[in-house]
């Protein structure tokens, strides 16, 4: 199992990289979807805060396995979050063409 630490960059980096993404989409075509792309940093700043909460406050439990569950679980949910995140932009690109 990864760090704490380490899960808390792989967080943030990802979440940046998908909003970054959308800041380029945004000047690369200013004159479109431009509310789509806001709704899409929106959701990845949301799933940003909720995923490092869940990191910061972890299931109280005596199992040490519990809290191996609790962490593989968060980096599911952050790598499905991408996965959504990034099918949204790409599906705007594809209607911006």
């Amino acid at each position: 199992m990864p760090s704490v630490r380490k899960l808390k960059k792989d967080i943030d980096s990802l979440i940046f990289e998908v909003i970054s993404d959308c800041f380029t989409f945004g000047t690369l075509h200013p004159e479109e979807k431009v509310d789509e792309v806001s709704g899409v940093i929106a959701d990845a700043v949301t799933l940003r805060n909720d995923l490092i909460r869940r990191t910061n406050n972890p299931v109280k439990s005596d199992d040490p396995k519990s809290a191996r569950v609790h962490y593989k679980l968060i980096e599911k949910d952050l790598f499905i979050g991408m996965d959504k995140l990034c099918g949204r932009l790409t599906a705007l690109h594809g209607k911006a063409e």
